[in-house]
């Protein structure tokens, strides 16, 4: 007789902006805002910035901002997918979709920003932030 086990697929533990900050070297050069419900469409907070740290591209989002909070990270990619997660449940089910939603809808702009925004000009990352859409 053959048992067959089930696994269930498990998210990394997401770090908090503070932890992935901190991770910095002198020198190294970031670009990031926080983007509120009526930049995006999204009930929540949504962090956008240029390439940080050692992954690839992705948002992180937050039920409230600040740099010790919990979040959950989508990737920006044709198929975005949570890729890590330190909130409830709850809130991961309620904002997944539409975090999901919006980096689709914005996937261009998003992986622009990611790989060349770190030389932006002020102008430059309000313009990109206001041609981003909503959901």
């Amino acid at each position: 007789m053959h048992t067959i086990q089930r696994t269930r697929e498990r998210k990394a533990t997401e770090p908090t902006l503070g932890e992935e900050l901190a991770a910095f070297k002198n020198g190294d050069v970031v670009e990031m805002t926080n983007l509120q419900e009526e930049d995006t469409g999204v009930p929540g907070v949504i962090f956008i910035s240029t390439a940080m740290g050692s992954h690839g591209p992705r948002v992180k989002y937050f039920v409230k901002a600040g740099r010790n909070q919990p979040s959950f990270s989508v990737s920006i990619a044709d198929e975005p997918a949570v890729l890590a997660n330190s909130l409830p449940q709850r809130d991961l089910s309620r904002a997944s979709q539409s975090v999901i939603a919006w980096v689709r809808l914005n996937k261009v702009a998003l992986l622009k920003f990611w790989n060349e925004g770190d030389g932006y000009s002020l102008r430059e990352v309000v313009a990109l932030v206001s041609s981003l859409k909503k959901v």
